[in-house]
């Protein structure tokens, strides 16, 4: 399964360049934050596959204008070609924005679903921020959450992609290994492909679990 993440720049050839044909090949397109809505929405007109997305730091729009004809993946759990997805987006809080959290209520995010995550543990997990020390920036905009790091010593997906650093950011990398987890930073476009597995036809596309979304005050 060849998926194509996006993450916090759009990418020219997808859009304001486009061919037809071009988004041919991949079985899902996933965005890690911060797109513009307008620009999901086009992805998932011209290509023949969902589009999931978790919101960035960036994303307060979506809440009145949300990627048309994508799904939301944030706070869910979700099987798509054999494969179980876990979106959890936002960032660390530094400004108050609705769509950053502290450490703590990531951590509490988490632990609300620790018991779907015991029963279907993530193969992926789509992440905007990454996790702490390990493809994040010093300051306070760009830390990662230390609750990433803890999901991957517990459950071991074997990847997690994500955005909100920019590779021209400078000294970032764009795939690092934690334990059995390949990290990968998603940022304008990544392309992963997967290895096929057997799926029941009435289980290709099913969700698992979704949960509300809270804000950074616990709404939800």
């Amino acid at each position: 399964m060849k998926i194509l993440f996006l993450s916090d720049e759009e990418c020219p050839a997808l859009w304001d360049y486009y061919v037809p044909g071009r988004l041919a090949d991949y079985q899902l397109i996933i965005s890690c934050g911060d797109l513009k809505a307008s620009y999901l929405s086009f992805l998932v007109t011209m290509a023949r596959c969902p589009v999931f997305y978790v919101r960035g730091n960036h994303d307060t729009g979506y809440a009145v204008q949300p990627p048309e004809g994508c799904d939301c993946i944030d706070g869910g759990i979700l099987e798509y070609n054999g494969y179980r997805f876990l979106g959890l987006g936002g960032s660390p809080r530094y400004s108050g924005g609705k769509y950053q959290f502290t450490q703590s209520q990531m951590r509490g995010q988490i632990r609300r679903l620790r018991w779907k995550l015991h029963s279907y543990p993530p193969d992926v997990v789509v992440t905007h921020a990454p996790p702490r020390h390990m493809g994040d920036q010093d300051d306070p905009a760009h830390v990662g959450f230390e609750a990433f790091v803890e999901l991957m010593a517990k459950y071991s997906p074997g990847w997690l992609v994500h955005g909100h650093v920019h590779m021209r950011y400078g000294r970032v990398e764009r795939v690092r290994q934690y334990r059995n987890t390949t990290l990968i930073n998603g940022c304008e476009r990544f392309v992963l492909d997967l290895p096929d597995r057997e799926v029941d036809p009435k289980k290709k596309n099913r969700l698992i679990w979704r949960a509300k979304p809270r804000d950074q005050d616990g709404n939800n």
